[in-house]
């Protein structure tokens, strides 16, 4: 098998332990993993990508994230949580069907893709339709079944959940793809029960034990007083009584947004080792609320960056929330000394310990599995470099990434995916949006 290396890198961003950033080295991936960086000797039958006036990072991760969600994009605008979720929900119900969601999957994976992302961490109804669609485009997704108490816009039982989420290791074995952990995707505590969010956790803990819990808790005021109202506790504190956090439940949980987590919640959270997937993009467009960065990290909270699914925040623009999260963490602090290290590394590495991926991917270093990024440092915005963490979280954007390497694959070359025809993709997506926004639109004149 031919390596592939990447020539000539003018920069190379580890995210390693020490956030060393390298000159003038190349990258020697063989069978998926990176071999060798520095001076790599040639070889006759190396396939060659040009790193000359290129900046190497590792693959992004996207912390919580919708794909199949790029089919619903604009047609819930103006709404809060609530109003967007009734709207979104009705059209979800009358045309999301799994082959609906391959299809989104697989045009959200290449958005992702396109724009050095190389990791999802992907909540959606028909899972295996969702991880089928992305990892035909090349992506690291991390899917698993979603649940709620009632049929859902998936119209499954409750033990039809479960007996997906029993069979999800074996599927995942068999649909194949790049490494991820099992994972399961309990909608959120008002949607689900505190019985129903034990059986998930205490199944999901039988199948995997570092598997990965993942669902939305605290997002916005409102869920917070009305969990309040109708079960006298927040949704972390049903979460703690359900005996879905670490160590009882020894799984990596992952909060997604985690805006309005209170004191309590957060030392709760801080004690079970919860990752909060921060999502910017969503929380501001839906007005849900200001995440205080500096005061989640404080108090021991994990953090990561998400972009939530494009019918809430619009894209996939990992970029873009990294940035947003930045100047949010200066705005809710009021110190513009914000790290931009810290976000870098929240975006990379510490997305990827939330999966229990840190060992795999994350960072650039000899050993672990090539999802890597370039980008073209040849132009005006990114001229000239004088600290480049800075220069990826305020100024880089995902028009400047170039090529992209999921374990060891080329799966974006020259800014064009390699892996699906991209014609084809977008006239099939726009044919089928079509339905979905007519649905949406009668959901609303209800």
């Amino acid at each position: 098998m031919s390596r592939v290396v990447i020539r000539d890198l003018e920069l190379l961003v580890t995210v390693d332990a020490e956030d060393s950033v390298l000159h003038d080295v190349s990258v020697a991936v063989e069978d998926g993993v990176i071999a060798e960086v520095g001076e790599v000797p040639a070889r006759p039958d190396d396939e060659v990508i040009d790193g000359r006036g290129r900046l190497a990072l590792p693959g992004l991760v996207n912390l919580h994230t919708h794909l199949p969600m790029t089919l619903l994009r604009g047609i819930a605008e103006g709404s809060d949580l609530q109003g967007f979720l009734t709207r979104v929900w009705a059209a979800e119900g009358a045309v999301m069907d799994p082959e609906t969601v391959e299809l989104g999957a697989t045009l959200g994976a290449v958005e992702s893709l396109l724009g050095g992302c190389t990791t999802q961490l992907d909540m959606y109804f028909h899972h295996e339709a969702g991880h089928r669609g992305a990892v035909a485009a090349g992506s690291r997704h991390v899917g698993g079944p979603t649940f709620f108490d009632g049929p859902g816009p998936d119209g499954l039982e409750w033990q039809e959940r479960m007996a997906g989420l029993r069979a999800w290791p074996e599927v995942l074995r068999s649909i194949g793809g790049p490494a991820v952990p099992v994972a399961a995707m309990p909608h959120a505590t008002y949607t689900n029960s505190v019985e129903h969010l034990a059986e998930v956790s205490s199944l999901l803990r039988e199948l995997a034990p570092d598997g990965v819990l993942h669902t939305h808790v605290s997002e916005n005021a409102a869920e917070n007083a009305d969990t309040v109202a109708r079960f006298g506790a927040t949704p972390t504190q049903l979460l703690a009584s359900a005996g879905a956090l670490p160590p009882l439940a020894s799984l990596r949980v992952v909060f997604g947004h985690g805006v309005h987590l209170t004191d309590s919640d957060r030392a709760t959270a801080a004690a079970a080792g919860v990752t909060v997937a921060h999502c910017p993009g969503s929380n501001l467009k839906l007005a849900s609320g200001a995440l205080n960065w500096t005061r989640w990290r404080a108090d021991g909270i994990h953090l990561g960056i998400g972009t939530d699914g494009c019918a809430s925040s619009n894209d996939l623009d990992m970029w873009q929330a990294m940035r947003q999260a930045a100047h949010l963490a200066a705005l809710t602090s009021g110190d513009p000394a914000i790290g931009a290290v810290d976000i870098l590394r929240a975006a990379t590495i510490d997305g990827a310990r939330a999966l229990g991926m840190e060992h795999l991917v994350g960072s650039l270093e000899v050993g672990k599995r090539a999802d890597i990024v370039l980008l073209d440092l040849d132009q005006p915005h990114l001229t000239p470099v004088h600290d480049v963490p800075a220069l990826l979280v305020h100024a880089a954007g995902r028009g400047d990434v170039t090529d992209v390497l999921v374990d060891g694959r080329i799966v974006v070359s020259e800014r064009r995916a390699t892996l699906v025809d991209l014609r084809q993709l977008l006239d099939r997506s726009r044919g089928r949006a079509r339905a979905a926004a007519a649905a949406a639109h009668a959901a609303q004149e209800v």
